[in-house]
C-alpha cells in the first residue's frame, strides 16, 4: 500500500498548479475580513461625509461649484505639502519644517516675479530650487551628521519663520505679480481647477518613485530595520539626504503653487498647512496599505480633513473647531496607525512561522512501531 501523504493546506492546489485569481481572492478575503475594512475605511468614511453633508441642510452650499472649488484648490497646497513628508517618513524620519519651506518658497517665487521683475517660468524655479537646498541642508544634518531629525526640522521650521518675517517685514508682496499667475489658479484643466491637477502629477510622480524605483524599495527597508538595510549594503545616508531633498523640492512646488493661489507672497499663510498636512499624512497610513505611509491614502487623508472642515465652517460652528478637529483627528490617526502597524507585525511573523512549519504526514501501515522515549 502506497503512503498517503496529507499537505499542509493549500500546499496540495498549489502544487497543481495554484489557485485560481478567483479562488486566491475570494480565499484571502474570507481568511481576512477585516482587510477590506482596514484598506478602504478612511475611503469609506470620506464618503459618508461627502453623502452626509450634500444631503443635509447646507447640501446646495456644500454641494455648489464654489465650494467644490474651493475644496480641491485648498486641498491641493495642503496635499504637496502632505506628500512633501512622505518620503522621510518613510525612512523612518521626521520634517516638521516642510510649511516653513513651502512659505520660503512662496515668498522667492514672489519676490523674484514681484521685486525683480523675474519672469514667472525663473520665479517659479528658484522657489523650487530654494526648497530643495534646504531640503539638502536637513538631508545633511540628519543623514550625515546623525543629528535628530525631529529637532532639526522643527529647528529649521522655527529658523525659516523668522528669516521669512526679517525679509519680508511681516508685509505681503502683491506689488507687480502679473494678474496671469493669479488667475492661473482659478482656471480649469478640462473641468477640473488646475491646482488639483498638479497635486496629481506631483502625486503620481512620487508614487511611481517610491513604489518602482529602487530608492522607495531602500527607503522602507531603511525605516523597517536601518542597521540591516547597511548590513545588506543599502546607501543609508546618501538614500535618507535624497528623501530630504525630495521634501524640501515638492515643499518648494508647494510654494510656488500659493504663490499664485494667493496672487502674492505672504510671510504666514503656510503656517496653517503643517498640522492639516500631518493630520493627513497619518490618517493615510492607515488606509490603502495600512500601517505604512503611502501616496494615495495621503490624499484621501487630506481631503477627509479638507471635507470635514469646509463642511462643520458652512454649518457655522466657531473657528476653534478647526483646529479641534484637526487636533482630534492627527491623534486619532496617529493610535491606529500604531496598532495596524504592530497587528501587521503580528500577522506576519504567524505567517512566517507557518510557512516554515513541515507539512504534516499521515502514517503508513508500512511505518514502522514509535519507539518509547528513553528513562
Amino acid at each position: 500500500m502506497t503512503d498517503q501523504i496529507e499537505l499542509a493546506p493549500g500546499v496540495e492546489d498549489r502544487a497543481r498548479g495554484g489557485y485560481s485569481l478567483r479562488r486566491r481572492a475570494s480565499a484571502y478575503f474570507r481568511t481576512n475580513p477585516l482587510i477590506l475594512l482596514e484598506r478602504f475605511g478612511l475611503l469609506i468614511a470620506l464618503v459618508v461625509l461627502l453623502v452626509g453633508f450634500s444631503v443635509s441642510s447646507i447640501g446646495p452650499l456644500f454641494t455648489s461649484s464654489d465650494n467644490v472649488e474651493y475644496l480641491l484648490t485648498g486641498g491641493a497646497v495642503v496635499g504637496i505639502i502632505a506628500l512633501a513628508m512622505v518620503p522621510p517618513l518613510v525612512a523612518g524620519h521626521f520634517d516638521l519644517s516642510v510649511a516653513a519651506i513651502a512659505a520660503v518658497s512662496n515668498i522667492a517665487t514672489a519676490s523674484a516675479i514681484g521685486i525683480h521683475g523675474l519672469p514667472v517660468a525663473v520665479g517659479i524655479a528658484i522657489g523650487v530650487v530654494a526648497g530643495a537646498l534646504i531640503g539638502l541642508v536637513n538631508g545633511f544634518l540628519v543623514a550625515k551628521l546623525k543629528l535628530s531629525a525631529f529637532i532639526v526640522t522643527f529647528g529649521m521650521y522655527i529658523l525659516l519663520d523668522g528669516l521669512t518675517t526679517l525679509y519680508t517685514g511681516g508685509a505681503q508682496i502683491v506689488s507687480g505679480i502679473p494678474a496671469s499667475l493669479g488667475a492661473w489658479s482659478g482656471q480649469d484643466f478640462l473641468g477640473v481647477p488646475r491646482p488639483f491637477v498638479a497635486l496629481l502629477v506631483v502625486a503620481l510622480v512620487l508614487w511611481f518613485a517610491l513604489s518602482n524605483l529602487p530608492w522607495g524599495r531602500f527607503l522602507e527597508a531603511i525605516g523597517s530595520n536601518e542597521a540591516a538595510s547597511r548590513l545588506v549594503g543599502i546607501s543609508v545616508d546618501r538614500s535618507v539626504w535624497v528623501a530630504f531633498v525630495v521634501s524640501g523640492a515638492l515643499a518648494g512646488v508647494a510654494g510656488a503653487l500659493l504663490t499664485s493661489v494667493l496672487g502674492g507672497g505672504d510671510p504666514t499663510a503656510a503656517r496653517s498647512y503643517l498640522f492639516p498636512a500631518f493630520a493627513a499624512v497619518f490618517l493615510g497610513s492607515t488606509a490603502i496599505r495600512p500601517g505604512s505611509y503611502n501616496v494615495v491614502g495621503t490624499l484621501l487623508g487630506v481631503y477627509f480633513v479638507g471635507t470635514a472642515v469646509s463642511g462643520l465652517s458652512l454649518m457655522g460652528v466657531q473657528t476653534w473647531v478647526q483646529s479641534v478637529f484637526n487636533g482630534a483627528a492627527l491623534i486619532l490617526a496617529v493610535a491606529v496607525a500604531a496598532y495596524l502597524a504592530r497587528a501587521r507585525r503580528i500577522r506576519d511573523a504567524r505567517s512566517a512561522t507557518r510557512s516554515i512549519s513541515p507539512p504534516l504526514r499521515a502514517s503508513s501501515p508500512s511505518d514502522p512501531e514509535p519507539k518509547a522515549p528513553r528513562s
